[in-house]
């Protein structure tokens, strides 16, 4: 899989795509070759023609696989066969000839302003209840866990950040001084984004009992740390923050990038240009913004539609 290996080096060193993106794109490359070709070591990429490409994409809607996931596959391997055009491994790139398939449009699901003040107020009252009924025996360890996941859930709002973005900032990211923060988004994309009053509040407060976990800092320390003083990871918050929602009473599907959505679609509901939002979101399309735009008309007409007396 010399070619496979040479493509994934390409993305991560020229392209400087995340580790998420990396793996994505090695699972559907080896999906492909197991399904079609019927090897995932070695197999003959010349030997690949349209009706390979043709008959992957039949098979995937046989498994019903979500439009956009479909997609992202024919993508992963249009792009894999332009590398090897490129590295002259293969003659043509049959992915090329698939007829256009339209990508789902579905709107962005977002939380209501005193929905996202309950939210943050979650981590504490779960920890202080562990403590009470005894399901954990560290209250230090409760402490920090409540107070990291809730300056953790400000940030991710306040500024709109992807989870990925805001586990991967470091301390000297953040400057509560300006109430700014240095954000490195796609592509290593680095832009600002706003540190809110709730949110430097709560991240003051975790700064506090911090130290006591991370022990000497070292250049590019992580500013959020699991009990072991290491950069926390996304799965490891996503885990967290489906316990609070369970035991708030809130839907556990709830995930961190709702909160990036809630803080769009309020930015656009109270007046905020999109061409602005579009910066502080770090979108590299106005059209990628555009959909927040579709989310806040469709709640004027649902407020028209119960308000206005001739209405129906």
């Amino acid at each position: 899989m010399n070619a496979l290996h040479n493509f994934l080096r390409y993305l991560t060193n020229e392209r400087q795509a995340s580790v998420h993106t990396t793996d994505n794109y090695q699972r559907d490359i080896l999906q492909f070759a197991d399904m079609l070709l019927g090897q995932s070591e070695n197999p003959d990429w010349q030997s690949v023609g349209v009706e390979h490409a043709r008959k992957f994409v039949i098979k995937l809607n046989e498994r019903q696989l979500a439009r956009n996931s479909v997609l992202r596959k024919i993508s992963s391997m249009r792009s894999f066969f332009r590398f090897m055009l490129r590295e002259e491994i293969v003659d043509k790139n049959p992915f090329i000839g698939l007829a256009s398939i339209k990508k789902e449009q579905s709107l962005p699901k977002f939380m209501t302003v005193n929905e996202i003040d309950s939210l943050s107020a979650i981590p504490k009252a779960y920890w202080d209840k562990a403590i009470v009924d005894e399901t954990t025996k560290d209250a230090d360890s409760a402490y920090f866990a409540a107070a990291r996941d809730t300056a953790l859930i400000e940030i991710i709002y306040s500024g709109g950040l992807r989870i990925s973005e805001a586990i991967g900032l470091n301390l000297e990211d953040a400057d509560l001084l300006s109430d700014i923060m240095k954000v490195k988004g796609k592509g290593k994309k680095e832009r600002i984004c706003a540190i809110g009053k709730p949110a430097r509040k709560a991240l003051q407060h975790y700064l506090k009992l911090r130290p006591l976990r991370s022990g000497n800092e070292r250049p590019n320390a992580p500013l959020f740390v699991n009990r072991f003083g290491n950069r926390l990871t996304p799965r490891s918050f996503q885990r967290n923050l489906k316990s609070y929602l369970i035991f708030a009473g809130f839907s556990p599907e709830l995930t961190p990038h709702k909160l990036r959505h809630s803080f769009a679609t309020h930015l656009l509901d109270a007046g905020a240009d999109l061409r602005a939002v579009q910066e502080m979101l770090g979108h590299k399309n106005l059209s990628t913004t555009q959909i927040y735009t579709h989310v806040t008309t469709e709640k004027m007409k649902n407020t028209y539609k119960k308000a206005h007396p001739r209405a129906k």
